[in-house]
C-alpha cells in the first residue's frame, strides 16, 4: 500500500457505543457528556466539542435500550444517569434532532416583478 493510498483510504477514527458495545466510525455515533456541577443529567454533544468526559451511542432505540438495561451511563459518565436529553434526540429521529428550527418563511416577490 503506497503512501497515496493510505491517505485516499478516509481512515476514520473508531468509538465503541456503550450499547452494543460494536466499534463504529466516530461519524456514525452521538457523543454524550455529563452536564457537569454534579447535576447525573446526560447531554448529547451535537457539535463533539464539549469539555469533559465522553461516551458514544449509535443513534438508535436498540442502542438505548441496551444501555439504559446494562446501566452504562453511569459508568461511562461517572454517575450521570438521567438521560431524558438523550431519549428525545433519539426517539425524535435523525432528521428533527439537532436541525436548526426554521423561521417562518414569507414569500416576496423579486423585485419588480410585483403586479
Amino acid at each position: 500500500m503506497t503512501v497515496a493510498e493510505v491517505r485516499t483510504s478516509g481512515h476514520q477514527p473508531e468509538r465503541t457505543c456503550i450499547g452494543c458495545r460494536k466499534k463504529g466510525p466516530r461519524s456514525e455515533l452521538l457523543r454524550l457528556v455529563a452536564e457537569g456541577s454534579g447535576s447525573p443529567a446526560v447531554l448529547v454533544d451535537e457539535r463533539r466539542r464539549m469539555a469533559g468526559r465522553g461516551a458514544w451511542l449509535h443513534p438508535s432505540a436498540s442502542c438505548l435500550a441496551l444501555a439504559i438495561k446494562r446501566r452504562a451511563f453511569g459508568r461511562a459518565l461517572r454517575g450521570a444517569t438521567e438521560t431524558a436529553a438523550v431519549e428525545r434526540r433519539i426517539l425524535s429521529g435523525p432528521n428533527l434532532a439537532g436541525a436548526p428550527v426554521a423561521a417562518a418563511s414569507t414569500v416576496q416577490p423579486e423585485s419588480g416583478s410585483e403586479i
